[in-house]
């Protein structure tokens, strides 16, 4: 069993920064590819942002290119998710999955179906 708890969310205004930090159990975090996903007001959860177990691979959507950085630390079982410029339309909830199974060294994925562990979110809310 794979516990993510999100923390980080909160109200800035546009333009501004917020890190947004996962923090998992399991032994085996480092093993793990990771995702981002968000879910605005009234839309369809999307994926954000994701990483290889090792760190060696990340990709975005490309919206949020070159404004959103994921990262890890294997030591301390934690992903995260720097955002900056933020806009209005980045509101939403932000949530972190886990892919605990099939992960190679510059493996990610898009693919919510494929993220077998999420966390409960945290509430982003960008004001313009």
């Amino acid at each position: 069993q794979v516990q993510l708890v999100e923390s980080g969310g909160g109200l800035v205004q546009a333009g501004g920064s917020l890190r947004l930090s996962c923090a998992a159990s399991g032994r085996t975090f480092s093993r793990y590819a990771m995702g981002w996903f968000r879910q605005g007001p009234g839309k369809e959860r999307e994926f954000v942002a994701a990483i290889s177990w090792s760190g060696g691979r990340t990709n975005y959507a490309d919206s949020m290119k070159g404004r959103f950085t994921i990262s890890r630390d294997n030591a301390k079982n934690t992903v995260y998710l720097q955002m900056n410029s933020l806009k209005p339309e980045d509101t939403a909830v932000y949530y972190c999955a886990a892919k605990t199974y099939g992960s190679t060294y510059y493996s990610t994925s898009s693919h919510e179906y494929e993220y077998d562990y999420w966390g409960q979110g945290t509430e982003v809310t960008v004001s313009s």
